[in-house]
């Protein structure tokens, strides 16, 4: 079974008080479905295409898994503290078979 992944860049951070609320109600949800942070990095540099403020990789232990958790009534409550404060871009990928 392959993993799955959130691949998660942020353009551009407009309130950094509801960026911290979505983390922390992000958080449980997250790790219920199994995932862990890989990557967290507010320096990245970019190579290509563009400006990015922040880089997250979550790491699942399935698509299926990386699925449910952004479909979780726990995660949309997240992004419903989000709200504007943020411009991302947020992929979820499946991983190479193992």
């Amino acid at each position: 079974m392959s993993k799955g992944y959130w691949i998660v860049a942020y353009r551009s951070v407009s309130d950094q008080a509801k960026v911290k609320a979505y983390a922390e109600l992000a958080r449980p949800p997250i790790e219920a479905a199994g995932g862990r942070a890989l990557v967290f990095n507010a320096r990245p540099e970019v190579q290509e295409a563009g400006v990015q403020q922040l880089t997250v990789v979550i790491e699942f232990p399935s698509i299926e898994a990386a699925r449910q958790a952004y479909a979780s009534p726990a995660y949309a409550a997240s992004l419903e503290a989000l709200g504007d404060g943020a411009e991302r871009d947020f992929r979820i990928v499946e991983g190479l078979p193992q």
